[in-house]
């Protein structure tokens, strides 16, 4: 069974080792154990911790904007149970419009990212902008409830 929790600080380590998974880094901008540490304990940032069969597989990191807006900033899913993303993203969605009353929820992926931007178009995200970062192009996609 898949399921959501608010992210324990005592779990940071294990987010740590999921983001240095040579899959996953390409990816993200990983955080150090210190960032991490920061940024659950910033009143806007929402953590989710996404567990299968009660193990801890990945987690997430929202943050809470105005006019009901949540970034979703980082899904990151052990290497292990890689199949489980579009489902955790519709549990997050769901989280979202249920718990924090949002109305949009929007990302960045960079564009090499294939498997995410497939994922996201899938799941109803539509792209509305582009960006550069450090060099990379920078996909701006948006969901509107």
């Amino acid at each position: 069974m898949l399921e959501l929790r608010r992210s324990l600080e005592n779990e940071i380590n294990t987010f740590v080792e999921f983001e240095q998974n040579a899959e996953t880094a390409e990816f993200i901008i990983p955080y150090s154990l210190i960032e991490h540490r920061q940024a659950m304990s910033e009143k806007r940032n929402v953590y989710l911790s996404i567990y299968l069969n009660k193990q801890l597989v990945g987690f997430f990191i929202l943050v809470t904007g105005i006019n009901e807006s949540i970034e979703f900033r980082r899904i990151v899913i052990d290497a292990k149970a890689r199949d489980i993303g579009q489902k955790a993203i519709q549990l997050m969605e769901q989280y979202c419009q249920q718990r924090l009353s949002a109305k949009q929820i929007w990302l960045d992926v960079f564009s090499f990212n294939k498997r995410g931007v497939h994922v996201y178009r899938k799941l109803g995200y539509k792209q509305f902008a582009t960006e550069e970062y450090q060099g990379k192009e920078l996909l701006l996609f948006e969901k509107l409830f």
